[in-house]
């Protein structure tokens, strides 16, 4: 890894050639090849990239205008429309919301950061340079396991604190408990009030949205049942913000499933700092479905999502002016 990094530096840091590189470190123009790219493997080399393309501009101030949002970031699309690559917008808007977060963290930023989980905010964390904030705390907003007691391999308190050096606090119970009754024996446990009232405490959150699409991760990991979800689809769910299943008009669908979730609810976060970070290239209708509840401040998403967003608001301003 030592040689790997130094290539890095030389070439990233220094603007060196490979083939000058390659003479620096007494190897082949091949090996110093090798080690650059073994560099980004490995996640040594974190980019930052300034500025966006002028469609992402645009977007982000309409977004921004019409939801009355403090800040929107749209991260450009990585491949084309009609050949899109699994992932990609997570790499994205993970580099996106990477820099954002540096950004908020990295002098004397908010003493604590309530975490939501999720795809998006996992590579949120990957892309996130070593940062020393010893003082910082990051808290869960929802419960980091799933029905079956397995831990969430989207929960990216652990790593937080591993990249940052701060204080971490998981909420050891589901995501969504399996009936009411079980969600409210966990309840009864002091420590999982201590954690909840903890969470409530956060400066800022920075929470995912999910889909409920057929790719929806509260699916695919077993989250809600198969018939659950159908219900939830079958109820006009578009999104997931924090185990509260939404409609296109944010408002949480009649289901018992909602009231299985455990952790806090879109009610504890209205008036709050709300940063949500949605990768995925089907986001688009439950990222509106968030936006519509009211709680969402900060935005950053991908450039599909986005666009997907102003056609619609396009469509509802269209509808307005006939119906005018």
């Amino acid at each position: 890894m030592g040689l790997a990094a130094r290539a890095a530096w030389l070439s990233y840091i220094g603007g060196h050639t490979q083939s000058e590189i390659a003479a620096r470190l007494q190897v082949s123009p091949a090996k110093a090849h090798r080690l650059i790219a073994q560099a980004l493997d490995q996640g040594l080399v974190k980019v930052f990239i300034e500025g966006a393309p002028e469609e992402c501009l645009e977007l982000e101030t309409e977004l921004a205008r019409s939801f009355g949002l403090r800040s929107c970031h749209v991260a450009p699309d990585l491949d084309d429309e009609g050949n899109s690559q699994p992932g990609t917008s997570f790499t994205a808007v993970g580099a996106s919301a990477a820099r954002y977060l540096h950004g908020l963290i990295e002098q004397s930023g908010p003493a604590m950061i309530g975490v939501g989980k999720g795809r998006s905010l996992a590579a949120m964390v990957q892309n996130l340079p070593t940062i020393s904030r010893p003082d910082i705390k990051f808290v869960s907003v929802s419960g980091s396991l799933t029905r079956n007691l397995s831990a969430n391999p989207y929960d990216v308190v652990h790593k937080l604190v591993e990249k940052t050096g701060g204080e971490g606090y998981f909420l050891p119970v589901p995501y969504i408990a399996g009936s009411v009754k079980e969600k409210q024996t966990l309840l009864t446990h002091s420590s999982v009030q201590d954690l909840l009232d903890l969470a409530r405490q956060a400066d800022i959150y920075v929470i995912g949205v999910g889909t409920l699409e057929g790719d929806a991760h509260v699916r695919q990991v077993g989250m809600v049942s198969e018939e659950e979800w159908k219900e939830l689809r079958g109820l006009g769910a578009v999104g997931d913000v924090m185990g509260s299943f939404v409609d296109a008009d944010g408002v949480p669908v009649n289901s018992e499933v909602n009231e299985h979730s455990v952790g806090l609810h879109i009610d504890d976060l209205k008036g709050r700092p709300v940063v949500a970070v949605v990768g995925g290239d089907s986001k688009g209708d439950a990222v509106m479905g968030a936006l519509n509840t009211g709680i969402i401040t900060d935005l950053i998403l991908g450039e599909r999502s986005a666009r997907h967003i102003s056609s619609k608001l396009q469509a509802q301003d269209n509808l307005k002016r006939q119906a005018g």
